[in-house]
Order: C-alpha cells, then sequence, then structure tokens
C-alpha cells in the first residue's frame, strides 16, 4: 500500500496540498517570504511598527496522549501537550524575529465524558509552567485567558491549541531572503538541552496520525476506539508492534516507547534570543521545519535549491517510525524533521558562532547543506538511504 493512500485514507495529508490550494488566493501580508504573515500596526498605526498573530494545536498528538494516560494514569504526558501547541507558535514567530512581549489565548474543546477536570488543569498549570520558564530567558509571554468547552459532539477526546499576537518594530524583522552561497546550520531536535527534564526523542506536533498508527499494537484498537476516526478503514488503525509501555535505550536512559513518540515540541527559543540578539542583521533567513519536514524552506526560496547534504543521523524515534510504518524514506523526509528542527541561513562565516550559541544549551548544531542558484524553486536531500528531489512551485 502507497503512503499516499495510507494519509489519504487516515484522513491526512502530508503537504496539506487542499489547505495551500483554499488560501492561495488569500493576501500574504506585508513580507510574503517572511516564515509568519506580516500585517500593519493596526492598532497603534505606527508606521515603525507591524503585528502578527498565529495560531496553532497540537494536532492528533493529543490521541497519543489519551492513549498512554488511560494506559498508565501518568498525567505527566499532559504537561507536554500544552508545551506542543503553545511551541508550535512562538517557535514560528522567532522565525521574524518576534520572540518576547507575546499575547497568549488557549482555545481547548473536549468530550467531559472522558477527559477530566485533572487534565486540564494539568494543562493549564503547564501553560504557566513554561511561560515562566521562558521569563527566565528573558522571553516575556502574556496570557490573556481563553476558552475551555465542553463539545463532546464534535471533538472525540480533546483539541488543544492556541494563538498568539506580537507587535514588534519592522527594522528588526527576519524576512527570508535566502541566498545563493549561504550555508544552512541546523539545530538538533533531539537529546537534552540544559532546559529540558529529560531526553528529548525529537518529536514535534507533525505527522502523530501516521506515526501512532503505525508504531503501536491494534490491541488499542479495540480497546480505545474514541481516539481515531470511525471512518478510518480497520487495517489501518494501531497496525505496529509496539506497546505504549514497551521501554527502548537511548542516550543511556530507559524511555517508554509511548513516550518517546509523546517527547514534547522541542523550543529553541533561549538559543534564538541570544542568536538574534547578536546576529539579527546577519540572517537571510529562518525555518522552523514543521508541517513539510525537511522541504518546508521550498516555500520560502526564489530560484534557489537547497541542499541538505550533511544531515545529522536519523534519531531512534525515526528510525522506529520509518521501520515500523515501511515508509519510504522520500516521504519520511517530507513528513518528519528526521533531526533537526530549527534552521538558520547565513554567511558561512558565521555559521560557527551559531553552532557554539546551540551547543552552550545543551543543542548539537551543524552546518547541514547550502543554497545555490536554481531555475524554479527546489529542496535536495543527500541521505545514507538515497538522493531526494522535490520541487516547488
Amino acid at each position: 500500500m502507497s503512503d499516499q493512500f495510507k494519509y489519504d485514507q487516515r484522513g491526512v495529508s502530508a503537504t496539506k496540498d487542499e489547505v495551500h490550494a483554499a488560501i492561495k488566493n488569500l493576501d500574504k501580508g506585508l513580507y510574503p517570504k517572511a516564515f509568519c504573515k506580516i500585517l500593519p500596526d493596526i492598532a497603534g498605526a505606527d508606521p515603525e511598527y507591524c503585528n502578527l498573530m498565529h495560531a496553532d494545536t497540537a494536532g492528533t498528538k493529543t490521541s497519543l496522549a489519551y492513549l498512554y494516560w488511560k494506559e498508565t494514569g501518568d498525567l505527566s504526558v499532559w504537561e507536554g501537550i500544552a508545551q506542543d501547541a503553545i511551541i508550535m507558535n512562538l517557535d514560528d514567530m522567532a522565525c521574524v524575529g518576534c520572540l518576547d512581549e507575546i499575547i497568549l489565548s488557549s482555545t481547548i474543546g473536549r468530550n467531559k465524558n472522558l477527559i477530566t477536570g485533572e487534565v486540564i488543569s494539568t494543562i493549564i498549570n503547564a501553560t504557566v509552567k513554561l511561560v515562566e520558564q521562558l521569563k527566565g530567558f528573558g522571553i516575556n509571554v502574556h496570557l490573556a485567558g481563553g476558552e475551555t468547552a465542553d463539545v463532546g459532539d464534535i471533538v472525540r477526546t480533546i483539541d488543544v491549541g492556541y494563538t498568539a499576537l506580537g507587535r514588534l518594530k519592522r527594522k528588526d524583522l527576519i524576512v527570508n531572503n535566502i541566498q545563493a552561497g549561504d550555508v544552512i546550520v541546523g539545530m538538533a531536535s533531539y537529546g537534552k538541552s540544559t532546559y529540558e527534564e529529560s531526553y528529548n526523542g525529537g518529536m514535534g506536533s507533525n505527522g502523530l496520525t501516521s506515526a501512532r498508527h503505525d508504531v503501536f499494537h491494534a490491541d488499542y484498537r479495540d480497546k480505545y476506539p474514541d481516539s481515531y476516526d470511525a471512518n478510518t478503514p480497520k487495517d489501518l488503525i494501531y497496525i505496529g508492534s509496539q506497546k505504549l509501555t514497551d521501554t527502548i535505550e537511548v542516550d543511556g536512559e530507559t524511555i517508554t516507547v509511548g513516550k518517546l513518540v509523546l517527547s514534547p515540541t522541542r523550543t529553541y527559543l533561549p538559543v534564538l534570543k541570544v542568536l538574534i540578539d547578536e546576529l539579527g542583521p546577519q540572517i537571510n533567513g529562518m525555518i522552523h521545519c514543521t508541517g513539510g519536514g525537511q522541504t518546508k524552506v521550498g516555500k520560502f526560496i526564489e530560484n534557489k535549491r537547497v541542499i541538505k547534504h550533511q544531515l545529522f543521523p536519523v534519531p531512534p524515534l525515526f528510525d522506529l517510525i520509518q521501520r515500523e510504518s515501511g515508509t519510504d524514506w522520500k516521504e519520511m523526509y517530507q513528513v518528519f524533521n528526521m533531526g533537526h528542527r530549527m534552521e538558520v541561513y547565513l554567511d558561512e562565516k558565521h555559521a560557527q558562532r551559531v553552532i557554539d550559541m546551540a551547543q552552550s544549551f545543551g543543542i548539537d548544531a551543524q552546518v547541514i547543506g547550502h543554497v545555490e542558484e536554481h531555475t524554479g524553486n527546489a529542496v535536495r536531500i543527500e541521505s545514507p538511504y538515497g538522493s531526494f528531489d522535490y520541487e516547488f512551485e
């Protein structure tokens, strides 16, 4: 069965083609190549300033958290879900230089018959904890409340989302202007940073529908019918070999497979705060490798080819997903971050300084590729498993 067929039958998309088609005629803001849509300073009407608003969720990662919580009673997985939804917003915004004085609001929809008040409290308390942690790095996020709705008729378990609003000076913006000759510094998505409590497998909040069904055992199909769409063909639901509480040894730690896949989305904000303060004007582009994985940059270049030929070794998490799913490697690099989730594009003479900054926070970093002139927009991945080309309009 083809990977594309599995995605379609599960009701998900690796490329979100239908979404992109639906929004293709919308205004792209003041700077179309910026990683986030930039608007005029609507409230203050100051031409020196701009606004951006960003919304995102933890996606179907909440379904896996639900399974793990029901199986083990471990509420801590919901702390990770709060971080997933928040960081998918804030790290995107950081890619345009916005990483301070941000207003954050939550939108949580739950099935009250399945999701207890304890879960909601854990998510909200984790939000406060993360905001306090970021404050210690000079990143001020202000909580504006939000909406928690009991909507069991339309939400099977729980949906956790956040909306963030930022305002900054236009002169401080980072707008992607990726140049031929730039090198790419990638920052690892896995390992244990100085501000993380345990090993991070490298998972963000993309590809979870496929990952959880391809990795985890069919026992969960009958046990937790609320964790998946009943319209999905049964032979595509939980078809892997792993139990949530099976363990794996990684970097000297024993981790359950469930928690490995549920690793909270790592934030790069502490690194990016230092990086932008010191090297902001030298940065030609910043890419958060979320939806689209290692091909994400293809949407933010103009007549360039991005060649990634010195990637990190594939971390154990993504190796596990590939082995369990049998997914083609070309598709793996398009769906998952595969080992690094933040990229900085700049002149080679500044690359070592970026690497040193990341490593000072316990995050591995290296030059993973470069940019060249090209007719059209393209990304090439050169990996131990083959060379893969992706073309973009």
